[in-house]
């Protein structure tokens, strides 16, 4: 059987692909094997990846929502467009976790031009200067000129002093956070010049979806117990973590639940980030 991708090219389907993705969403293996028995009905040649995930994705969920809603981070991550906007946001919040203070948005005086800096997060005599690259294509690629663009732009920012949270440091480390795949140069270029990235694939053992699921910091757009306009809602009011709704429930209150809803919400979001699934 082939399955057509997004670019619309056919290639072989690959059950054993389809089966590790569905164990990383935390589903015992007799539950993947529910998924397998559920959607083998519906799989026919030439079916697309979109339905293919479709099908595993309502499986999973009909087993426990939270399954779905670890399935679905590429999505989700996505879904924090269509400009990007939001995942500059949530790229702010994963280094807030980690004990930085962040913002978004601000522009710096190089040694030779101005840049316009995504995110800058500081943490003791720490000064990072964080560039998105946001992708709404869901096969797309970075390639090796993204990494070289943003070497030379951290070279331009550093060794110079910068006020940020009441504090004048200069730029200790640039970091290019993606949620594209990386290009095999990408990869070979980064390493050679030991850049900091953070895509969806790499680094290998420490890329988006393993800092995600050990840590919890899911974006609000996983979640799978309301609809995309609600979490536009959300989202506009600043609520990007799924934590952020666990912390201070009221958010809420912005949407037009009711209360039954509202818990069955607060349990998914409770069950997603407590228990985190462990990827090594």
């Amino acid at each position: 059987m082939q399955v057509k991708k997004h670019s619309g090219e056919l290639v072989n389907y690959n059950p054993k692909a389809l089966r590790n993705s569905l164990t990383k969403s935390g589903a015992s293996e007799s539950e993947v094997d529910n998924v397998f028995e559920a959607i083998k009905s519906k799989l026919y040649n030439g079916i697309s990846t979109k339905e293919l995930y479709d099908l595993a994705f309502n499986a999973l969920k009909c087993i426990r929502k939270t399954y779905a809603a670890r399935y679905s981070l590429k999505r989700a991550l996505r879904d924090l467009g269509p400009e990007g906007f939001y995942f500059e946001k949530w790229v702010a919040r994963i280094f807030q976790e980690d004990g930085y203070k962040a913002m978004t948005g601000q522009t710096i005086q190089g040694h030779a031009v101005s840049h316009e800096i995504d995110v800058v997060a500081s943490k003791g005599n720490e000064l990072l200067a964080i560039e998105c690259k946001f992708r709404n294509d869901v096969e797309a690629k970075i390639s090796v000129t993204t990494p070289m663009y943003f070497m030379s732009r951290v070279k331009d920012i550093s060794n110079k002093p910068y006020t940020f949270f009441n504090k004048t440091l200069k730029v200790t480390e640039g970091w290019l956070v993606t949620n594209a795949y990386l290009t095999s140069d990408s990869k070979a270029f980064a390493e050679y010049y030991n850049l900091n990235i953070l895509s969806w694939d790499y680094p290998a053992h420490k890329n988006i979806k393993t800092v995600v699921d050990n840590n919890g910091e899911y974006p609000i757009t996983c979640l799978t117990s309301i609809s995309n306009a609600e979490k536009a809602q959300l989202l506009k009011a600043q609520c990007i973590l799924v934590k952020d709704i666990v912390r201070n429930p009221k958010f809420l209150d912005i949407l037009d639940i009711n209360n039954k809803q509202k818990e069955e919400l607060l349990n998914e979001a409770e069950e997603l980030i407590i228990s985190p699934v462990r990827n090594k």
